[in-house]
């Protein structure tokens, strides 16, 4: 059989040469916020196990989950948490067969983040 991989090059698109459209990124960012927040939701329960533990215990917890890295985890939650739901709401419409066009597809994701990311300007100001 002939060498198909002639002058070394990819047999098919890849990432190097192919742009992922923005309905494409924020599908793998659902899938990426979905499980960040199932380790946030870890961290939740870690805390109120440590607050039912006892105090020394909880002071450990407490002192983790209000460190500078507790505001970060925290912050990638909040961040998570609109953009999931955001991008949840679409994929809500488009179960009922509407919005499939491209310029429609493309003007509610941008409406997904725009929306994501007020609200997490709106939750660390008002949080």
């Amino acid at each position: 059989m002939a060498d198909v991989n002639q002058g070394n090059r990819p047999l098919s698109p890849h990432l190097q040469a192919y742009r992922l459209p923005l309905n494409a990124k924020l599908s793998i960012l659902h899938r990426i916020t979905g499980v960040a927040m199932g380790f946030s939701g870890v961290l939740i329960v870690w805390y109120f196990l440590a607050l039912a533990t006892g105090p020394e215990y909880f002071e450990t917890a407490s002192a983790v989950l209000t460190s500078w890295f507790g505001d970060i985890v925290f912050f990638l939650s909040i961040c998570a948490l609109w953009l999931h739901f955001a991008n949840g709401v679409r994929h809500l419409i488009w179960d009922t067969g509407s919005h499939f066009g491209q310029k429609t597809v493309n003007r509610t994701a941008l409406i997904g983040i725009g929306f994501a990311v007020v609200m997490v300007i709106v939750t660390i100001i008002v949080g």
